[in-house]
């Protein structure tokens, strides 16, 4: 049996802008991101990799600009997942990259996972924002051979129809993300509703994705969606799989050269109950961990 670390949750209350959904009839259009920001540095070529080393470890004035224009492109998505994102250090002066990307894009709910803890010279996360009120936030510490991987659950709506979305960044290595994959599956495996996003560092005809296919109710992902690298993408790293009890409409890479991974972006179609509280005229609240 899994047993997730739970996340500790801080509830306080903002008005936002909203968006609309898009809703048809007793089905709501959810538009879904996943991307992974490297902590806003702009790496658009492979040089960059050499040039912009220090950027990792130091903060520079162009990363706040990047965000902003990060910020403006989720902006029109319902819920977005976001890995190698900075919950707040040296390198990012202190700014938690999950909180101001939920206050530029107006997303009321937002949640963090630090995986890795380096004190102020960085915080290692992964985010979730998010237009639909959680019903529960938890997260996952993966095994592998060097720490620091996890998983970041949020669950929609209660009962066997609730919509639960994992948000993971897997290893570099082909063993440990085997670990993690069969790890994940049991937990995806209690949910009939599932959404998996990521940077999941492994194509799609992977000996580990094909297992994970086989292993649980997941879509096939969609051919020639290549995210990696920004520049000149040609690998299917970064991932939206989706159960198949849930429609899937649309599956785009967007060409957007912001990061060295371009977003993933997925469109479904879900019955509304899904996406409770989503179309109440009430105030936003924002969650985030206890710091």
């Amino acid at each position: 049996m899994i047993q997730p670390k739970k996340s500790r949750i801080q509830t306080r209350v903002r008005f936002a802008k909203r968006v609309l959904p898009r809703v048809q009839g007793t089905e709501v259009r959810l538009r879904l991101l996943s991307y992974n920001i490297q902590t806003g540095i702009a790496t658009t070529r492979p040089h960059h990799y050499i040039t912009y080393t220090w950027r990792h470890f130091l903060p520079h004035a162009e990363t706040i600009g990047n965000l902003d224009s990060i910020a403006s492109l989720i902006t029109p998505y319902d819920v977005v997942a976001l890995q190698e994102v900075d919950a707040g250090s040296l390198r990012t002066n202190f700014i938690n990259q999950i909180q101001y990307l939920a206050h530029q894009a107006g997303f009321p709910y937002w949640h963090w996972q630090t995986n890795r803890d380096l004190g102020k010279f960085a915080q290692v996360s992964l985010g979730i924002l998010s237009r639909l009120e959680p019903t529960e936030i938890r997260g996952y510490r993966l095994p592998g051979a060097i720490p620091g991987r996890g998983a970041l659950m949020a669950r929609f709506g209660d009962g066997p129809e609730a919509l639960v979305l994992f948000v993971i960044h897997l290893a570099l290595g082909r063993r440990s993300r085997l670990r993690q994959l069969a790890y994940l599956t049991e937990a995806i495996n209690q949910y009939r509703n599932v959404i998996l996003m990521g940077d999941m560092n492994c194509q799609s005809s992977s000996p580990e994705m094909q297992k994970l296919l086989a292993n649980t109710q997941l879509r096939k992902p969609g051919k020639g969606l290549h995210t990696f690298p920004s520049w000149r993408p040609n690998r299917h790293i970064d991932h939206i799989l989706v159960s198949h009890s849930l429609q899937v409409t649309q599956e785009a890479v967007l060409q957007k050269s912001l990061s060295d991974h371009l977003p993933m972006t997925v469109e479904i179609l879900a019955p509304i109950h899904l996406a409770p509280g989503y179309l109440q005229n009430r105030p936003y609240c924002i969650i985030g961990p206890n710091r």
